[in-house]
């Protein structure tokens, strides 16, 4: 979807439409969670971005608190119009998915005829990428933002993106292009030239094999109607840091609640109780504990939670508190099962 959470609020503020919006949290940490395309445009403001950094590019824009449930629900428009036109949709976001479409007779034909249901019943656009994979797709779906519709073909991409860095493919992160970079690898032509062992060597032989083919942009990954749900947690990232002992365990016991109040509502029970901790510095501290059954009860994801917060003892300000519940089900219930199909396309945000 194009700038989704900004686009959801242009529907229902009309007004803004042509001006550049940036949709973020008001506290001193927080970041964008999207911008109007004339946000983008004129000070180069994007998703992630700290908003203190986009309020001083760009002190005129309208600045608009997050509403989730009213993403949702846009969200659960869009994901209906799909799934009434083709069998399989794997969502990967609220504003993303993946749509299955062998054995269509003109996939671009009714992709156009989809982008034009979705905006006719819910007021929004999308850009769509049609290609061979799922990783081609998501790229290829970025080329003609907004409400763009791009086929593209593997070998077309090869030739495409040969002078692209290897951070173009998701996945390839900044500390991974670095560290290429350092290999005299600036593209992914030069990614492509080298051979599988060298990589291995570098990353290690997962990694390496996985570099490998991304270098080449082979990805098999096969699209999924249910994706499995490996964790739930509830976190808080303070405005200012916090020092007493006292004033995070009541925090923590309200992320609990809240975190089993969720789980319940998703019939979800865990057995991995967590906490995470960011201090002041940046350093992150993980705890947890492994109970003999499944739970979602505040009864007992509390005052785990509290135990292992009080057994790690923080001795530095606490700038992110959180609690997981991890590890549902059985291993049996746990596997996906895969839908075959060669032709994939994306719709990316």
């Amino acid at each position: 979807m194009d700038a989704f959470y900004a686009s959801v609020e242009l529907r229902r503020r009309p007004e803004l439409r042509g001006k550049p919006v940036v949709v973020c949290g008001s506290g001193p940490r927080a970041v964008v969670t999207t911008a109007s395309y004339e946000a983008r445009k004129l000070a180069g403001i994007h998703s992630a971005m700290p908003a203190a950094v986009a309020r001083r590019r760009l002190p005129d824009a309208t600045y608009l608190a997050p509403d989730f449930p009213a993403y949702r629900e846009a969200s659960a428009q869009v994901m209906e119009v799909l799934r009434g036109n083709v069998e399989t949709v794997e969502v990967v976001g609220l504003d993303e998915a993946y749509l299955d479409l062998t054995g269509i007779f003109s996939p671009k034909a009714t992709m156009r005829r989809v982008a034009a249901e979705i905006r006719r019943e819910t007021g929004l656009t999308c850009s769509v990428g049609i290609s061979e994979s799922r990783m081609l797709a998501k790229i290829v779906s970025e080329l003609g933002k907004p409400a763009g519709l791009v086929v593209l073909s593997r070998e077309d991409a090869l030739e495409r993106f040969a002078a692209e860095s290897p951070g173009l493919v998701p996945g390839i992160g900044p500390k991974t292009v670095i560290k290429l970079q350092g290999m005299g690898i600036h593209t992914l032509a030069d990614l492509r030239r080298r051979e599988r062992e060298e990589l291995e060597g570098a990353f290690g032989p997962r990694s390496g094999a996985w570099l490998h083919a991304r270098g080449r942009l082979w990805d098999e990954t096969p699209i999924t109607v249910s994706r499995e749900t490996k964790s739930q947690s509830v976190e808080t990232t303070f405005d200012v840091d916090v020092r007493g002992r006292a004033e995070l365990e009541a925090i923590l016991a309200e992320q609990a609640e809240e975190l089993c109040r969720r789980l319940g509502k998703r019939e979800l029970e865990g057995r991995t109780i967590g906490i995470k901790v960011r201090l002041d510095d940046w350093t992150n501290v993980t705890r947890s504990h492994t109970v003999e059954e499944p739970t979602n009860d505040p009864g007992v994801v509390g005052p785990l939670a509290l135990e292992l917060l009080r057994a790690y003892d923080p001795q530095r300000p606490v700038r992110l508190l959180g609690v997981r519940v991890a590890s549902f089900g059985s291993e049996e219930a746990a596997v996906e099962e895969p839908v075959g199909g060669q032709l994939q396309l994306g719709l990316s945000g």
